[in-house]
This record gives C-alpha cells, structure tokens and sequence, in this order.
C-alpha cells in the first residue's frame, strides 16, 4: 500500500515507517523536525531509511494547509497514520497555542486531506491522557472521558471528536489509539526514562514526581509499532448495535473507533527506577516531588477490544524493555 505517515522522524513515527517498508509498502513521509527537543536525534531516526526506494520524506508542519494539500493532491495515500503532535503534558501548560496549531489545526488538515483524496482509513494517535480525572481502573474506551486535566489531553479528546465528525460526514474510516506511556530505543529525550538514565550515569539527581506513587502502563515501543500496523490493514466499520439512548463512547454507527493499547500491566515508578538501576549497575539519587499540574497519578489499559478485534499481545516486559533501552542509549551516546 501507499501510506503517509506524519510524524516519521519522530519515536513511534520512524519506528512505524520502518516497520512498513521492511514489508513493501511505500510510505510519504512527513515531520516539521521542530526543537520541542534536540532535532538531533530526528535526524538520525531518519538516517535509518531516508535513503530506502519506498519512502519520500518532506519537512512540512502540518499546520501548513496548503502544504499539506498538495502531498495528498501528489500521492494521493491510501491509508494514513498521523503521529505528528506537539506532545508532553507539562509544557502544555507552558505553551498552550503550540498543541491548537498542531493537535486541533493540523489534524483538520489531515482530516481534510483524508476527505478529499479517498484515503480508506485514518489510524491517528490520542493518549491514555483523555482519561483525566476518571479514577476507575483499568481505564476503558467505554468510559466516559470528558473531564481533560491538561490542553494536551484536550487536544487528543478532540481529535478523537473530529474524527467522528468526519466518519459521520463522509464515511471517512478513522481509528483513535490511545497510547500509553510508549518506551525504548530511540525514545524522546523529554520522557522519564531517558531523563532517568542521562542522570544516573552522570550522577546527578532524578525529579521523581508525586513522592514515585504513580503507577504507570509503560508499553515498548515493538509492541505499539505491532499494534498499529495491525490496525492500520483493518478500516474502522460502524457498530451496528449502536444505541443512542444508551450511546457507547468507544463505538458508533459511523465507521468510527477508539482503543486503549498499552501493556495491561501497570508499574509503580519507584520500581520501574528499581529495575533501571539494576541494569544499569548505579542507583539513583532521587528527590522526591508532589504530582505536577496536568498529570494523572495512575494509568491502566483495558485492551480486551484491541486483543479481541486484532489479537494485539504485548509480549515485552518492563526488565527486558529497559535494557534494549540502556544498550541503545549507551550506543547511541558512547555513554
């Protein structure tokens, strides 16, 4: 298949990509390569394949509309996977109209080019953040998930909400999944465990937030790129069943689904330092701090639909994950 993928120099996004062209397909790729953190690192994400035969890369914002026109106008994708996003939940609160130009703004341009160029399905990436204030565990695309605690959660219930909009309209087939707390080679140096490890071999101190009493679903990154491409060779279709008297918030009659994908198995962080320290053979230096503004104390998949809809099995655990971390880190880094 043709497949555009935004986001491609980007962790999940250029983990994606390679998964799709070890496999034949030809993708499109886009990324603005901003410098939310070091552009570095995108760039020799995108070393990895820049050169293969199946895959043009353009550095476009998606908030560029006319921009992103004309790659749909071109090459016209069959299906679409949108991973571009101004990510992190703190510096939402930093920097709000940087989350409305990209998560709000740039997913109308991709909903827009979907519409209009006969893409089959659009798979887009939301996050295990929608479920803010709720409290029942583990959390379901049944649950109700209207009470955000950050912009960023916003902007991913929202996508979620424009995506029906357009599977309502115009029978677009479009596919949310709810991503939590992605990990491994290749990781965003702005997430916890390449922050963790930096520290660590350096022998400086870790902020470790709400005294390490969050409980989080981290889930490897192989295992994402699994889940995706599974669901990206599977087009939403309506619930038939539908009922709009007792309407159910991860279904609808419009081609239109949601999905938690995760681990299914939730880690406090406290030992998720443990087994960090532990591979790497140094402990850590901690300074315990109160949970932040916008984060959830405790995240928890229910992934019985995705396992039942696409037989997803996480099969890598957190030990085993973090050491293809640290091997990576300490390649990449000379460390």
């Amino acid at each position: 298949m043709k497949i555009l993928v935004t986001g491609s120099a980007g962790f999940i996004g250029s983990a994606v990509t390679l998964q799709l062209l070890a496999r034949g397909d030809e993708v499109v790729g886009i990324d603005n390569h901003n410098n939310y953190y070091d552009p570095a690192i995108k760039e020799a994400r995108l070393l990895r394949f820049a050169e293969h035969p199946n895959y043009t890369h353009f550095r476009v914002d998606i908030a560029n509309r006319q921009a992103i026109d004309e790659i749909f106008k071109t090459f016209k994708p069959q299906r679409v996977i949108n991973l571009a996003a101004q990510a992190g939940v703190r510096y939402s609160i930093e920097n709000p109209y940087a989350y409305i130009d990209s998560n709000i703004l740039g997913f109308a341009h991709i909903l827009e080019g979907c519409r209009h160029y006969g893409v089959d399905h659009l798979v887009y990436a939301s996050s295990s953040s929608v479920y803010g204030a709720n409290t029942k565990m583990p959390f379901s695309v049944h649950q109700n998930v209207d009470h955000p605690l950050s912009l960023y959660a916003a902007s991913k219930k929202a996508n979620e909400l424009m995506a029906h909009t357009y599977s309502h309209l115009y029978g677009l087939p479009t596919t949310g999944l709810r991503f939590f707390t992605v990990y491994g080679p290749w990781g965003r140096p702005d997430m916890a465990l390449f922050k963790f490890t930096k520290a660590i071999l350096a022998g400086n101190s870790i902020q470790v937030f709400n005294f390490g009493k969050h409980r989080r679903d981290f889930t490897y990154v192989d295992d994402i790129v699994n889940g995706v491409i599974k669901v990206v060779d599977k087009p939403a279709t309506p619930n038939l069943l539908w009922d709009g008297d007792l309407p159910d918030p991860g279904t609808s009659k419009a081609p239109w689904r949601v999905y938690n994908i995760g681990n299914n198995n939730p880690v406090e962080l406290l030992d998720y330092i443990k087994a960090l320290e532990a591979i790497l053979g140094k402990k850590a230096t901690l300074e315990l701090l109160p949970l932040q503004p916008g984060d959830v104390p405790d995240t928890f998949a229910n992934v019985d639909d995705l396992v039942s809809d696409f037989d997803f099995k996480p099969t890598t655990s957190i030990e085993e994950g973090i050491e293809r971390f640290v091997a990576w880190y300490r390649d990449y880094f000379k460390a």
